[in-house]
């Protein structure tokens, strides 16, 4: 939280405020004092770098250096509580509205559309997930919808397009990416947040400009959107926020879980993992038989 969030929180979000643009002259002064990407004009309303890329390198991270579940690619391992997911998914549905629509910073054009997109690019996700799931394996599932959900989150302008390309992407992976990379990913979360982030974050420069009905970047001093809105540029400095999360995270993550690891220890005996953690290590039982 201390290294890798709040470093990228600050780079992407954090300016003096509207009312700093007083006029031209002292736009290099207020730039000078805001985050460092968001002074070069990075986009991120979802938090597709702050919070999902930055998340996913981490859990990957972490994938390798814990290692493969006892019994991972030899014994089923299915999902936990398909009940619960569906809940955990839809109440992070309703709350990804207020964290969108919230990055305007002001009740305006651009929140309602931020809100609205919110809404599109998820369900798009969902959809494109299922399609290609019932395609492919012959039968559309409920983890597959909230997987989709989630990754279509990070979705916000050009909302159908991003939402459908991040569902179907997202499939790919936790299913081929997952096995290129050969880790334990057990919540899928660099295929869902990794992949969905880093797709929503390129692309949200594609369909940012306002010739394709994006938004295009906002001018505090004339209270107007920037005429000029050049796709290549945008999306080089989308890149560029793509690549500062991987690596300010991949670092800060290794270096803690190697902490962790020569310290307390990452993971319990395969004993203990077998009759399970509720048992070994809180003396009680998820489920009564």
């Amino acid at each position: 939280f201390t290294f890798a969030y709040l470093p990228m929180a600050h780079m992407v979000w954090f300016f003096p405020g509207p009312d700093a643009f007083t006029s031209n002259e002292v736009v290099p002064e207020v730039l000078a004092k805001s985050g460092y990407l968001w002074a070069k004009g990075a986009l991120d309303f979802a938090g597709g770098t702050v919070v999902h890329i930055n998340a996913a390198i981490a859990g990957l991270v972490g994938a390798y250096v814990i290692g493969k579940r006892t019994g991972y690619g030899r014994e089923a391992i299915k999902p936990h509580n398909l009940t619960l997911t569906m809940v955990g998914a839809s109440i992070l549905w309703v709350g990804w509205f207020g964290f969108n629509a919230g990055s305007a910073l002001e009740a305006g054009g651009v929140a309602a559309i931020a809100f609205v997109n919110t809404f599109l690019a998820t369900a798009a996700a969902v959809v494109a997930w299922l399609l290609v799931e019932w395609i492919t394996k012959g039968k559309p599932s409920l983890l597959g919808a909230a997987s989709g959900a989630v990754a279509g989150l990070v979705g916000l302008n050009g909302a159908l397009v991003i939402g459908a390309i991040a569902g179907v992407l997202c499939l790919w992976g936790v299913s081929g990416l997952k096995k290129m990379l050969g880790a334990d990913d057990s919540l899928d979360v660099f295929g869902v947040h990794g992949v969905g982030g880093i797709t929503g974050a390129l692309l949200t420069g594609v369909f940012a400009a306002p010739s394709l009905g994006g938004a295009g970047i906002w001018d505090y001093v004339t209270e107007t959107g920037v005429a000029e809105y050049s796709i290549g540029s945008q999306v080089w400095i989308q890149a560029q926020g793509v690549l500062i999360t991987v690596v300010l995270s991949s670092v800060a993550a290794l270096v803690s879980y190697l902490i962790v690891k020569y310290t307390v220890g990452l993971r319990v005996p395969e004993e203990a993992e077998r009759e399970g953690l509720d048992i070994t290590s809180h003396g009680e039982s998820a489920y009564e038989a």
